[in-house]
């Protein structure tokens, strides 16, 4: 059995590691030494991490001095919500009810009371409730903290960051936005943003895990979760992996190219072959700008442990929604924000692409769907309401 024998169509639980990455990893590992020691090896592991440290601005559109290296995502969505509320600079925060749960569990333990901003049905925010929800909080003189994601990780639906960034415009409220799913695959520059915060995860785009950064605008530049030993500019103390933050660095300089360069079209061809095996195939939030990255679809009268169990006996990797939270099979609380009914949301399957696919990827994808098909023909469900 070869290592390449998977199909791997799960790029939004994490990308496979670029050989670049790969290579800028194992170089900066035979490097001893700790970046702040002022020897010779130090110096140079410092210089190897403020080099990522520009790739990742240049990929996030701001300057270098606004990146701040955490050990993921997870890590630094919750430095900016503890950040704020422990600095007393938020009253509430308004989430949204689809966000990833690295997001609603970190707000849940803020201290700090919360609201969740609605989604449609379609996976977009509902942003008249949005408006509704802040203007109460300027009724009751509460500067809030939204959060919201710029590509859900399930859907793919693109939320409209530009209108949510109007909406506070002239106000004193904040915004995080949670990129993981967004940076180098959806266009957005963060300095001409409405953004405070902008988060982003290395193995999302063919980094290694276990790095990741958070962005931020110099308004909230005394937002600290770690203080250590001063350490990236006393904004999160302990000791950077250099390796971990090369590798980082170069994913990041070649994310927007490998992203551009990849064929455009394997998602909706995937969708048009399932469409052709499954009349009744449902994909959640076609109705929603997506970023194209990926598909969420059920199979209507196809459980998604029992289909899950198929495509993987047939090798292709994919999930069942986030693979973030639990690593086991249960509904997701995206699908139930946008009103999805229960006994749908139990059949849905995620397919996600990235910088290596092909379309030979999606091929072997159709050909395993081909034989679930054959295979329950007797059980898919003919009415299935399409969301």
């Amino acid at each position: 059995m070869t290592r390449n024998a998977v199909t791997y169509l799960d790029h939004s639980a994490s990308a496979p590691l670029l050989p670049a990455a790969r290579d800028a990893l194992v170089d900066v590992l035979a490097i001893p030494g700790n970046p702040s020691s002022v020897h010779e090896n130090g110096r140079k592991l410092r210089a190897i991490i403020e080099e990522a440290r520009d790739q990742v601005a240049l990929l996030c559109g701001t300057a270098r001095g606004r990146v701040v290296f955490t050990g993921s995502a997870t890590e630094s969505l919750t430095h900016a919500i503890w950040g704020l509320a422990r600095s007393q600079k938020v009253q509430r925060i308004l989430v949204g009810a689809g966000e990833h749960m690295a997001v609603i569990r970190a707000v849940e333990s803020a201290g700090v009371p919360f609201d969740f901003i609605p989604m449609l049905e379609n996976g977009l925010l509902d942003l008249a409730a949005l408006e509704a929800q802040l203007a109460a909080a300027d009724a009751a003189d509460e500067r809030v903290l939204v959060a919201v994601q710029q590509v859900n990780n399930e859907t793919s639906v693109v939320q409209p960051i530009e209108e949510i960034g109007e909406l506070l415009f002239d106000k004193e409220h904040y915004l995080l936005v949670d990129g993981a799913q967004g940076a180098g695959k959806v266009e957005f520059y963060f300095d001409p943003s409405r953004a405070d915060f902008y988060s982003v995860s290395a193995h999302k785009i063919g980094g290694p895990a276990g790095v990741g950064a958070l962005i931020l605008k110099p308004r909230v530049d005394d937002v600290r979760l770690i203080p250590g030993g001063g350490q990236e500019q006393g904004r999160r103390g302990g000791t950077e992996s250099a390796a971990l933050i090369a590798a980082f660095g170069v994913a990041a300089a070649q994310a927007k190219e490998n992203f551009a360069q990849m064929p455009q079209d394997l998602v909706a061809k995937a969708e048009e072959g399932l469409k052709a095996l499954f009349p009744q195939v449902v994909f959640f939030g076609a109705d929603a700008p997506r970023s194209g990255m990926a598909s969420a679809f059920a199979l209507p009268g196809i459980k998604n442990n029992i289909s899950m169990i198929q495509y993987d006996l047939a090798r292709i990797a994919l999930s069942a929604g986030s693979a973030c939270s639990s690593g086991k099979v249960s509904r997701s609380h995206v699908l139930s924000a946008m009103h999805v009914d229960p006994d749908l949301a139990d059949c849905a399957l995620r397919l996600s692409v990235g910088w290596n696919s092909t379309p030979d990827d999606i091929e072997a994808f159709l050909s395993a769907s081909a034989q679930i098909a054959e295979k329950f023909k007797d059980s898919a469900h003919p009415n299935a309401r399409a969301v």
